[in-house]
């Protein structure tokens, strides 16, 4: 494992430790996206575990711009938003699927003051479209968003699909990377 200060992790070290974790699996799957593929990702099962954890968050964290506060949604982006803003000292926002049916109804847990630039954090990017509503929480909360870090992106579409509302997606590792990685 790398040691929690130095060089930022590559994306061959993301993609070993993806692999170790056994967040990587091989065989028939269908996506949320309703797609079929071969290979399922599930960061979920890496992140656990602090030492792999604190890897991805170092590697997120070199890539942080000058975005003052960090966003993700429930579930799989929340504790890299968490880890990053503890590495880099930003304040974050938890992004809901859907807004709470009580209480304030809210679509997020923070704040997002009107105007200030939001770093978007994701953990898997297939077709983009969970990021897609996650912009728009953003930018109908006041926000504005132009960029998304992500662990891994399949290459299934989601950058394409982001760059059509005026969004960058930046992935530490790409699915070619990861199966290559493997090999």
């Amino acid at each position: 494992m790398v040691a929690a200060d130095g060089p930022a992790p590559t994306s061959d070290e993301i993609a070993r430790m993806l692999l170790e974790a056994g967040a990587v699996r091989f065989g028939e799957f269908t996506l949320a996206s309703g797609e079929k593929s071969d290979v399922y990702i599930d960061v979920k099962r890496a992140w656990p575990d602090p030492a792999r954890l604190t890897l991805m968050a170092r590697a997120l964290a070199g890539r942080v711009g000058r975005e003052p506060r960090l966003a993700g949604m429930e579930l799989g982006a929340v504790p890299l938003v968490v880890a990053v803003a503890l590495a880099t000292g930003r304040p974050y926002v938890v992004l809901r699927k859907a807004a709470k049916e009580h209480g304030t109804r809210q679509a997020f847990e923070g704040e997002i003051p009107r105007g200030e630039r939001v770093l978007l954090i994701e953990d898997v990017t297939t077709t983009g479209g969970t990021l897609v509503r996650s912009v728009e929480i953003i930018r109908a909360a006041g926000g504005e968003v132009d960029r998304v870090l992500a662990v891994l992106d399949r290459g299934q579409g989601a950058a394409e699909r982001l760059a059509g509302i005026g969004v960058r997606l930046e992935p530490l590792l790409t699915m070619a990377e990861l199966r290559g990685a493997r090999s």
